[in-house]
Order: C-alpha cells, then structure tokens, then sequence
C-alpha cells in the first residue's frame, strides 16, 4: 500500500510588534519605514514605551464669538490673569464664572502679538495703538494704552513685540523697520529706529524678533535673531544698536520663509521657527559653533505632511507653537481646510503625531494649563475624555512588517495588548503589501456614555469586525483575535471611537503562517 505523502512545508511562528512608539512618519517610503513607526497616527501619543489615546477638552467660557488670542498676565503675587480677545472685544476670563468683555476696550483686530517685560504685558496687532496691562498700586488690574513715541512712529503699524537685552522690540507691518526702547527696561517713553532694508539681502519686509539664549540663561553671549519674510536670519550681539562697539551682526543666515507673525517659540534656550520647510530650531540652523544643540529634533520626519498644509494654508490664520510642560510635548497648531489640525511632537525621544477634531484658532497657556480659542469660545484643553461630550476618534496605521521573515505568509491571529479605563470597541485589523483598505470605527461609549455596554447587538455596529474589549482591573488586556491576510508585509490598522475611556496600547502578538500551500 502506497503510503501518503504529507506536505510539511507550513510552518507557524509568532512575532511580537512592539506599538508604534516611533511615531508618525511622513518623510520614508513605505519600504523603508522602521516597524516601530506610523503611517498614520492620529489622536494617539507617541510614549517610550506604549502609545495612549489622548485626553479631551471641555467648555470653558462662551462667548458667542471668535477667540483669536489667548494670554496671560504672570503676577509677582502669583494672582495671574487670563484675558482673551475676539475681532472687536477684549475679555477677562480668569475665572470661568465671571468671565465678561473689559468694558472701553473696542478693536479693529483680533490678532494680537503679545509679550509681558518688567510686570507689564505688551500687545499690538498692525492696526489698533498698542495696549498694555499692568496691576496698580491698589491691586487693581489696568488695561490702557501702551505710551510710546517716536520720531515718524506710528503706533498702530506695530504688529509684533518681544524682549531682548532688558529692550522691547516692536516690528512695523510691511517693512524691514524694528522699534526699540531708548533705554533699558523702559516701558514707556520714546522708542528708536532700526532699519535693516540695506542688511537684508532677500528684500521683503520684518516678521518677528527673538531672544536667543545659548547657554540657556539670560546673559551677555544673548543673540538678537530678526527674521524676515524671506527666510532670512539677521542675528546680532550686543544691546545698543545706536553704539557701534556694543552692537555687532553676527551674520545673515538663510533658512526656510516663516510662517505668520506667530512663528517663534522659545524653548530651552533655542528658538524654534515655524517655516515653510517645517519646524525649525535655529540651534540645528545656523552655523554658529557656540550655540547649544536644540533637544527637539528637525520635523524632518513629518515633512511631506507640512509640505502639503503649507501648500494649501501658508497664507491662513492660526499658525502657531507652544510647549505644554504638562503633557511633554510640544503642539504645532495648523490651519488645514476649514478646519485645523495639531502637529505634536514628544519632548523627550522625538516622535511625531497628529490631533484632529480641535478646531482651534488659537492657543495660550493659564496657570500651566493649555486652552484654545474657538468659534464661540475658549475651551480647557487635556481635561476628561471626550472631546466637549464628543467623541475622539483615534486612527493608527502602523508602519509595514516583514515578520521577521522574507517569505509569504498568512497572518491568522492578533493580540494587541491595551489597558483602559472601560470596556470599549476595537476595529484592528491588517493591510498587507502596501495595501490600503478602509473599515469603519467600532463605537462604543462604555460607562462614561449614554450607551449601555451589550444594550445593542454587535452586529450592528458601524462594522462588524470590532472587537468589544474588556478591561481587567486596570490590568494589560491579551486577547486573541482572528484575521485573515496574506501577503510579504503587513500593516496593523488600530481605530477606536470612544469618549469617557483612556486607551493604552503597547504591543501585539502576531501569529502566522509561513511556507508553501497557504494560498
């Protein structure tokens, strides 16, 4: 009797894929992508060694109108203030409860430029006289306008203000002409003259002015950085520009076209430039041997997608930076569409990642604390789990894998390992060979909702293939799921749609298999 043959060709294997702690890359070819990063990585944070769905936002002032700037006032008593600005009116919103428009105080503009030196914070938008705030002798806080002058000056053409050397700078709108104190840490008084029309070789007109402090204090080895609108860097040590000994250009150095009147953020010493080329320290920048290496790394790695936003957005409103401490991370606020997104990068390994669904115009920090200006409000950022009761949607599409292998195989089994708050539903599935194919978001609200977890039958939900995930004390959850894929390469899609729930997500367990006879 013949006996029959058995093909022993197939072979399982397992492989772990730690979660995408890379972060987003818009910059490698889908081949080239490191396993670890993300073709897509929206409303989740990149960490150093899981990804976690990001906090919400809730209401925090109503105003019925457009919020353009946000700021505030740091009080030597600790007492700060929170003031915000629409196109004609100017709020206090210190305290949520009482917050209400400053009475006498009527705009052409919305977008002010703001810095605050020597207890007094300093606001100018291109069209209104400059505005001061300060807290007088009685403790009463004073809005008024700012008590400048000067030869051929005209007051509402200042568009942008900032500190250096003990000096305020003020830019004047459409041209290379910067305004600076007479005299040091004055805050009134007669302001001077600088014109740089014959020192800017690229032409166009002043931007911004920035302080940059390489050694990460205040000192004499301070830099003066002026930049234009055509991408130049004039950088000048010393303090006095009306003294030839103690004021010295340091060079002309070209980098990308900045974006906006609000495109510098001071972090660490360096001073980080939003450019058409993508976010820029100038310590990365400029060939200057005595200043510090910035710790936050070149945009590099996201500059096809700020290729793309600049194309389409260079010339709307709501560029913008800032550091939020509490988070670890820095935010890069985009004017995308008729909406906006956030480009965020992790302080401390570098990772990149997108925030969708806040439609901010502009951002500002309260008592280290992040807000953001919107249609009709001002909002608490990183506050609860829902984006003001909405839902957040979460979209991760992990970089291409091999396995560990260059041959054909099946992937039959997940097991992404998450922890959460509350059971939730997982859409996770694969794409295979730079494959791209769409399934929907599994809804699911959990506890924190109106929608009782079960109350609904699962198959009818937005698509079939999710997941319902429990949660295990607060544990890691590990379950194992069935998929079907085959191919060379395959990339894990992790979508969840949830409000009331924190989501953390660290590997997955894939099992497959290899050899001949799969297909």
């Amino acid at each position: 009797m013949q006996q029959r043959r058995v093909n022993r060709g197939n072979k399982s294997g397992d492989y772990n894929l730690p979660s995408p702690i890379g972060g987003l890359n818009a910059r490698d070819s889908l081949d080239l992508m490191a396993e670890t990063d993300a073709i897509v990585m929206d409303n989740y944070i990149p960490g150093e060694t899981k990804v976690a769905l990001r906090k919400g936002f809730v209401r925090y002032v109503t105003t019925q109108t457009p919020i353009s700037t946000l700021v505030e006032f740091k009080a030597e008593s600790g007492n700060n203030r929170f003031f915000a600005f629409d196109d004609t009116s100017l709020w206090d919103i210190t305290s949520a409860a009482s917050a209400h428009k400053i009475e006498g105080r009527e705009y052409k503009n919305g977008r002010w430029q703001t810095t605050q030196f020597k207890n007094r914070l300093f606001a100018v938008n291109g069209e209104d006289i400059p505005q001061t705030y300060y807290i007088d002798d009685d403790g009463n806080g004073v809005w008024a306008d700012a008590e400048f002058s000067g030869t051929n000056l005209v007051p509402e053409a200042l568009i942008n203000v900032a500190s250096s050397k003990q000096r305020l700078w003020f830019v004047e709108k459409g041209s290379m002409k910067v305004w600076y104190s007479e005299n040091v840490s004055e805050i009134k008084g007669n302001l001077l003259a600088f014109d740089m029309t014959t020192i800017a070789r690229d032409g166009g007109y002043l931007v911004a002015v920035a302080s940059w402090t390489q050694d990460g204090g205040s000192g004499m080895d301070d830099l003066t950085v002026f930049l234009t609108s055509e991408g130049e860097a004039l950088v000048y040590a010393g303090s006095n520009p009306n003294s030839a000994e103690d004021w010295t250009l340091k060079g002309c150095y070209r980098i990308a076209r900045p974006i906006g009147y609000r495109c510098v953020m001071n972090y660490q010493g360096d001073i980080v430039v939003i450019t058409e080329d993508g976010y820029l320290p100038l310590s990365k920048a400029l060939p200057l041997e005595s200043a510090n290496s910035s710790q936050i790394a070149f945009s590099n790695k996201i500059r096809g997608l700020v290729l793309e936003r600049v194309a389409n957005g260079r010339s709307k409103f709501g560029w913008q930076s800032l550091i939020y401490s509490r988070g670890g991370y820095a935010i890069f606020n985009v004017p995308y569409n008729q909406s906006f997104e956030q480009h965020v990068i992790n302080l401390s390994t570098g990772a990149w990642c997108r925030f969708t669904g806040i439609r901010a115009y502009c951002w500002g920090m309260y008592q280290a604390r992040a807000y953001f200006g919107t249609t009709d409000g001002v909002m608490l950022f990183d506050e609860g789990y829902a984006d003001d009761k909405l839902h957040i949607e979460g979209h991760i599409e992990q970089a291409f894998t091999r396995l560990g292998s260059y041959n054909l195989k099946k992937v039959q089994l997940l097991n992404p390992r998450t922890k959460s708050f509350n059971p939730y539903a997982l859409t996770i599935y694969t794409n295979t060979d730079f494959g791209s194919q769409t399934q929907d978001y599994a809804e699911n609200i959990g506890q924190a909702g109106q929608t009782k977890w079960n109350s609904v039958k699962w198959s009818s939900k937005a698509h079939p293939s999710g997941v319902r995930w429990a949660v295990l004390n607060g544990s890691i959850r590990s379950q194992w799921i069935a998929n079907s894929a085959t191919g060379f390469k395959f990339s894990i899609v992790f979508k969840t749609k949830t409000r009331g729930n924190a989501i953390e997500w660290y590997d997955t367990g894939m099992r497959y298999e290899g050899g001949t006879g799969i297909i």
